[in-house]
């Protein structure tokens, strides 16, 4: 397969290919991702959505409007988070993925904490860099 990562949801049913070089590692606090991904946060990273391509499946993958213009894409067979996106935000031609999809390795890349003023109260930032 050709695309710089491959990822795909926990049954294998949907698969991805992302043709460019992931940006903007972001690990969400905010209560709309812990309750996606049933966590003390989700991890994503975002490319052009053209460069996201879905390889197998698509009409497997469902959305869920979270909040206006912010859709979150999951697996329909097995629940995955696979994706989410804002058509109204700054980013609308961009996609941010689930990183913990990936079947694809991924370098170490600068990351960030973001939302943490509502993190999950058992869940200890330490000394990692926040941005709120």
């Amino acid at each position: 397969m050709d695309g710089l990562h491959h990822g795909s949801c926990l049954c294998g049913a949907v698969k991805y290919r992302v043709s460019t070089e992931l940006k903007a590692v972001t690990h969400c606090h905010c209560r709309m991702c812990q309750k996606g991904h049933g966590a003390a946060f989700a991890t994503y990273a975002s490319a052009p959505r053209s460069a996201v391509s879905i390889i197998t499946n698509a009409q497997a993958l469902k959305g869920y409007e979270s909040s206006e213009g912010v859709t979150r894409q999951f697996c329909s067979h097995c629940g995955s988070s696979l994706f989410w996106s804002d058509s109204k935000g700054p980013y609308s031609e961009w996609i941010s993925i689930a990183l913990g999809t990936l079947d694809t390795a991924l370098p170490a890349l600068k990351q960030k904490h973001a939302c943490i003023d509502s993190k999950a109260c058992w869940y200890e930032l330490g000394g990692q860099q926040a941005l709120v």
